[in-house]
Parts: structure tokens; sequence; C-alpha cells
């Protein structure tokens, strides 16, 4: 995920004729105008209704790159805006690739992780398989590229498929779990072919005229998605990043950026994906991140909240400290103000998916742990006003935020409190005194008369 992107509003042209067309990934006619539809499958929509009861998700940025403690892949693209403090670009790509070479986090605990997230109130994981620099968290047949590969020393270790192990850990709590995997990826040579430059972070070839070369990248990537949706039992979420991977319909003025020097189409057929990606998972909801349409089945904004309710399922991702990855000292949000958050998220119909950096040992630094069990502990006293709730006008006024629960049989109040604030008895809403019978730090919680 780069930093600076922000949440993307995308309008979809729904009324926009369009024709059925041959894909190179398979050669298969599809029916574009599907793609742009908005998703009507009972089960899906279901699976929505229930995701979106569970409120509070962890997000872990972890591979290789925490060894350096730099932002995750971005600083191997070449783009303008990256800042490599002066080093020479193709030195440093060559130093940052063989990081595998000395990935071994022989702290890793996964049980360690899933305690903290269940005991943080958290609900769902959504895990970096793979991020765009393209070395692999899981067992993968297409690639070395992978922490379970002998050029690996942690292969060795009996948590190698780190995927694998935090999928088991996590289900041992009732968690969701979600697997991220970048679309793009920077190692493999049909993306990012070795004889050409990578003048930024799209495909550096010509694929009109390396139609081959392109089927390979997309029959990767497949064959890659393959192994997630089907290895690891039942998945729930299949979270895609990488936004400027995406069909022709769906690009638009501001999207049209993100498409590089070439301004290249790079469709590697989501359709063909999610069949495949759903033939063990008939209820997996698809997060093609920024894309719109079928597959996006809910949105992403980064690193905001929006001023009022969504017209569709979301989540805010967001960092617990400035980082997505690790980063010594990171700047970590107060309890105080990660519970804002999420309340006020809650309040307008959002999810909050809060990541966490683990650092090169693989432990999760402890101003994260202490962070998690104090807003657990927050839950464990308000979470009747959190979890399986939905939106209640006027949503947010002040340091006051509303929530109802689904059948609007009950409706609540919760008055933020400021940093080492003392619960009050009373709070006055609109004129009405309210008496607070659970008192807690952070945040009260208050059921309307």
């Amino acid at each position: 995920m780069r930093k600076a992107l922000f949440f993307l509003s995308i309008c979809m042209l729904g009324s926009m004729a369009v024709a059925q067309v041959a894909t190179p990934a398979n050669g298969r006619l599809r029916d574009y105008a599907d793609e742009q539809r908005e998703e009507s499958d009972p089960v899906i929509l279901q699976r929505l209704d229930e995701w979106q009861d569970l409120k509070f998700g962890f997000m872990v940025h972890w591979g290789m790159y925490s060894q350096w403690g730099v932002v995750e892949s971005w600083s191997i693209c070449s783009e303008p805006w990256i800042d490599r403090r002066g080093a020479a670009y193709e030195e440093y790509k060559r130093l940052y690739q063989s990081l595998n070479i000395t990935f071994n986090p022989k702290r890793f605990n996964p049980e360690r992780w899933a305690k903290a997230a269940y005991g943080a109130g958290m609900k769902y994981l959504v895990f970096t398989t793979k991020h765009h620099d393209g070395f692999c968290m899981f067992e993968t047949a297409e690639t070395n590229y992978s922490s379970t590969h002998s050029s690996c020393p942690f292969f060795r270790n009996k948590n190698s498929d780190i995927t694998k192990a935090l999928v088991d850990a996590f289900r041992k709590y009732q968690m969701w779990i979600g697997l991220y995997f970048s679309k793009p990826d920077w190692h493999c040579p049909d993306y990012w072919a070795p004889e050409w430059a990578t003048p930024d972070r799209n495909v550096n070839y010509d694929i009109s005229q390396n139609p081959d070369r392109w089927k390979r990248f997309c029959d990767y990537t497949y064959n890659q998605i393959f192994e997630l949706t089907h290895n690891y039992g039942d998945i729930d979420i299949l979270w895609l990043d990488g936004g400027w991977i995406r069909p022709e319909w769906s690009v638009n003025d501001e999207t049209r950026e993100w498409l590089g020097c070439r301004g290249q189409i790079q469709d590697i057929n989501i359709p063909r994906i999610a069949r495949m990606a759903r033939e063990n998972n008939p209820d997996l909801l698809i997060v093609d991140r920024s894309v719109g349409g079928k597959y996006e089945n809910y949105r992403t904004p980064e690193q905001q909240i929006p001023t009022e309710p969504l017209p569709y399922p979301w989540e805010t991702c967001m960092t617990m400290g400035d980082s997505w990855s690790y980063v010594e000292n990171d700047n970590y949000k107060s309890t105080n103000a990660l519970i804002h958050i999420l309340v006020d998220i809650v309040a307008k119909g959002g999810n909050l998916l809060l990541n966490v950096g683990p650092d090169a040992n693989g432990e999760i630094p402890q101003p994260c742990l202490a962070r998690m069990q104090e807003i657990g502990e927050w839950l464990r006293v308000n979470g009747y006003a959190i979890y399986g709730t939905r939106p209640l006008a006027p949503y947010a006024e002040g340091n006051v935020r509303y929530t109802q629960s689904k059948d609007g049989l009950h409706k609540y109040i919760i008055y933020f409190l400021s940093e080492n604030e003392p619960a009050p008895s009373t709070i006055e809403v609109n004129g009405q005194i309210y008496r607070v019978k659970k008192k807690t730090k952070h945040a009260v919680v208050v059921e309307m008369l």
C-alpha cells in the first residue's frame, strides 16, 4: 500500500454499452457490462451483512522489508516521489531484493499474534501474503522467492509457511481469515522484465508486442491465488491490492494516472480468478480495491474516515503508527485516539481494519500490544454498542456518536472523553440527562431513552 494513496471514489458508468471481447488470459469471451454491475448473489450479500457485524479487524503488513525498517516494497519503485536517502537505485534494488536470504524471524509466534488480536476485540485478520516486492509468505510452486524455499533461512522453521501458521492460529479464536495479495509483482520477470528499465510501478514492456509474456504473468497470478484459496481451508476474504492492474472499463481520469508512462491496460481477468477462488469458498468476499463493480464487494478508504455514512459496505484501513510496515520508534496513536476512531467509523456504518507492522524477529511491537489490550478492555464493557450495530442519525455531533442495534430496538450514545478525563456520572445530550452506569476510560456508553 502506498502511504500517500488515499480513498478514491470510483463512479461506475452503469448505463454504458459494453461489447463482449476476448481476453488473452484464457481466450474466453467476457461481458464487461456484467463486471460493472453491483454484486447481486444473495450468498455474497448475506456474507457482506455478516462482515458488517464484525466492525473491527486486524491487518498485518509483514515481510522481508521488516529487517530494514523501511516502507514495504515501495523503495524499489523508481517513481520520483520515492526517497531512498541518496542511495543509487540499481544497487539499492539489488540489496533489497536479496533480503530473502537473511529473513529469519526466529521469535515469530502465530499463537501470540492471534491471542493479542482476540484480546483486542478484533474479529477478522487480513494478512499480507505477498506485497508488491513479490516475496511470498506462503508455500508456492510458482516461484522460489518465498519464506518456505531453501534460499530463505526461515525455511527450516516449523512456521516457515507463515500464512498457514497464522490461518491455523487465528481460526482457533473463530476469527475470519482474510488474505491480502498484491496483483503486481515486481520480482516476477513477466511483470518487471529484467531486460528493460522499470520507470514506474507498472508492467515495463509493451503488452501488445509481448502477449505470451503477459499471459504467463496472468497465469502466474491465477495460480498463486489458486494456492491461497485452495490450500488453506475456508478463506473468508480475498483482499487484492495494486489498483493499477485493472480492466479498461474501470479506468477514469483519476485512475488513469496510475497507469504510468505507457498508460497500458493491465487486465488479468478477475472474473476468471473469482470463479476459481470461490470453487471451495462460495461465500468468499473479494475486494478488488478501487476497481468497483461486481468484484469489489466492499470499499476500503485508506487512512481516512468519511464525514458521513457511505451508501455501500466499507472499511477504513488505517495504521496504528505512521507506517504500514515496521519502523523503529514509530509514532503510534494513543489508545484514546484509536477508540475514538473505531467508534467514529462504526457510527458511520463502517469497519476499522487496524494495521500493525511486526519487526524483523516476528514480534508485534510492545506499544502496539499495550494499545490492543486497552482497546479490548474497553470493548469488553462497551462492545454491545459496537458489534452488530448500524448507523443512527445524526451519526456524529461534537464528542457524541450514535449507533443502534440491527433491529432498531436499542439506540446508543457514545460520549468521547478526552485523554485522562475521568468518566462522569451523567452526561447531557441535546438537553437530555443520562446516567452513566458503566464508567470506562476513553468513552462511555448510555442507551437512549
